[in-house]
């Protein structure tokens, strides 16, 4: 199967209201697609299934999933998945300004008077629009943004969402769990060095000091990465990677608990942050900073041939693998319009007018698409 015809045959898919998802993983030449044969709305909260999960910021109301026995699946390489890539963007959040500096500075004075160390506030906007080609915009971000999850999901009972996220929230590959602790947002510019301040490397510590503590009871032989700069399209991250051997008694359940929200999306200390952000955010998340992926898919491993025991090359291991991503440079589309969501970290040090800066700098990942 073509690009093109992958492409034509998840729009006829989607014009008769059936649910898909058409994603890419990060530096990956892969294109795949699931296109679920009926408009059942699976939900799961034990991740013991098999399928692709969509799951809302908040967990308890449960993962959408598309169980893997309940699709089609088409896999493309990306040879010739070639669109030309935008550096034009519409800035949505002007109007919005006044009332999301309100909010950071009752963030600001909740950490100054309270236990919060650290929380995200987000923001959404939304824009009328006559008609939208979600595929053409999946593949936009896909020239885009290549070091990023780029996806289109799609339920009629759900909705529409589009997204190019760079944060991995955890893969799992047989028993070996790889996370990432990502934090700290500068604009990218060119080949300048970036300067990151204390308030920058503070949060990204939070934020790996909150993973490597809570997977501590489930994991063993954990392995901490010295702190690098990566680069998100036209931002530059701080970025840790944590990897560990899974204890047989841990469940896949425990693992999306306990990193679920991280720092990242929500703040620290968890409860507080999230208390904060139902009580003074003013909107549903949905299924921003949620996250996505593919759930307990059976991968075979061949042996390396070049091993010289030739018995053990006869046949192939199987692992089963799951990869998630936070939900974040997203947007939701409507019949008639697009809602697009950024936010970033609050901490002490922060400047509230850097932070709306911060805002609206993400939000250019996304609407360069539009």
């Amino acid at each position: 199967m073509t690009a093109e015809l992958l492409l034509k045959t998840v729009a006829q898919h989607y014009s008769t209201n059936r649910p898909f998802v058409v994603y890419s993983r990060p530096i990956n030449n892969l294109v795949k697609c699931w296109l679920q044969q009926d408009d059942t709305l699976h939900i799961t909260d034990s991740f013991e299934e098999s399928g692709f999960a969509f799951s809302p910021f908040k967990l308890e109301r449960g993962a959408v999933i598309f169980p893997k026995d309940k699709c089609i699946h088409h896999v493309v390489t990306t040879d010739d998945f070639m669109v030309e890539a935008s550096d034009e963007s519409v800035n949505l959040f002007s109007d919005k300004k006044r009332e999301h500096l309100e909010l950071i500075a009752k963030g600001k004075e909740a950490i100054n008077t309270g236990n919060l160390t650290k929380v995200v506030l987000s923001r959404r906007q939304s824009q009328h629009i006559d008609h939208s080609n979600p595929l053409a915009m999946f593949k936009r971000l896909f020239n885009t943004y290549n070091n990023a999850m780029v996806y289109c999901w799609y339920h009629p009972k759900v909705g529409l969402w589009l997204g190019a996220t760079p944060e991995l929230l955890f893969k799992i590959e047989g028993r070996e769990l790889t996370t990432i602790s990502l934090a700290g947002t500068k604009e990218y510019n060119d080949d300048i060095p970036v300067n990151w301040t204390s308030k920058e490397k503070t949060e990204q510590k939070i934020v790996t000091d909150y993973i490597t503590s809570g997977l501590d009871p489930y994991v063993e032989r954990l392995k901490i990465s010295d702190v690098e700069t990566v680069r998100a399209g036209q931002l530059l991250h701080l970025k840790t990677r944590i990897i560990a051997q899974i204890k047989r008694t841990t469940s896949l359940k425990d693992l999306v608990k306990t990193l679920h929200p991280t720092p990242a999306v929500c703040g620290f200390p968890k409860h507080d942050a999230m208390n904060f952000i139902l009580t003074h955010e003013g909107y549903d998340r949905e299924y921003y900073t949620g996250f996505l992926g593919e759930l307990n898919l059976k991968v075979k491993k061949t042996r390396n041939p070049n091993r010289r025991n030739i018995e053990n090359n006869a046949y192939a291991l199987v692992s089963v693998n799951s990869n998630f991503y936070v939900n974040l440079r997203c947007m939701q589309i409507t019949k008639n319009e697009i809602i697009v969501y950024v936010g970033g970290g609050i901490t002490k040090d922060s400047e509230v007018e850097k932070e709306w800066e911060e805002t609206v700098a993400k939000s250019k990942t996304i609407l360069k698409v539009l």
